[in-house]
């Protein structure tokens, strides 16, 4: 018997939003996951903004998903101190789940064209499968991946899935300038939001 397929959607989810639960359902049903976890960084190393406080970002992903049991919030980068790195999830989980668990680890397309920057790439890519998320026409970075990390390709899926056009940054910026995100995100994010008053000007 096989072990658990577990598919792991990282990312600051700042805030989750309904473009990122579409690509985790597609992925989930494409790839035949059993379970998706969907994984918010404590403090993610790549990124220069200052992320919105990790309890907030957690409440909200457990708001949007509650009421659906393939998807499940995991904790671990948020209860690690200092930096979120990838291989250290990715360890954790397969002590987690055993050694037979295989492990689908979804990224945006963009993103993975900066995975020679990553911590350890090469022990990323023997831990997991890597599921980059793409549009049909897409530019494809394997040339470049190959030549920075040989045999890359091997450890890697393209998963086209549907383009929505929603980004944390455009829900941010709607909410600051006093506009409208109905629909942008879950009914109950939405809620969580204006009741904290997150993502308005500083006075």
């Amino acid at each position: 018997m096989g072990g658990l397929t577990l598919g792991v959607f990282g990312g600051t989810f700042d805030p989750v939003h309904l473009g990122h639960l579409l690509v985790a359902e597609e992925a989930r049903e494409q790839l035949g996951l059993e379970r998706l976890l969907l994984l918010p960084a404590r403090d993610p190393w790549l990124r220069g903004r200052e992320a919105t406080p990790a309890h907030h970002r957690l409440a909200m992903l457990r708001l949007a998903v509650a009421d659906y049991p393939a998807f499940e919030v995991c904790t671990l980068e948020m209860e690690r101190s200092g930096p979120s790195y990838t291989t250290d999830t990715l360890e954790e989980l397969h002590h987690l789940h055993g050694p037979d668990v295989q492990v689908f680890f979804l990224i945006g397309w963009d993103a993975l064209r900066e995975l020679p920057r990553w911590h350890e790439p090469a022990r990323v890519l023997s831990l997991c499968t890597l599921v980059a998320l793409t549009r049909p026409a897409a530019d494809e970075p394997w040339a470049e991946l190959e030549t920075a990390l040989p045999g890359a390709g091997a450890h890697i899926q393209r998963l086209d899935v549907p383009l929505i056009e929603i980004s944390g940054t455009t829900v941010r910026q709607r909410v600051a300038q006093g506009r409208s995100i109905r629909y942008w995100v879950p009914e109950p994010v939405r809620q969580y939001i204006l009741a904290n008053g997150l993502y308005r000007p500083s006075v």
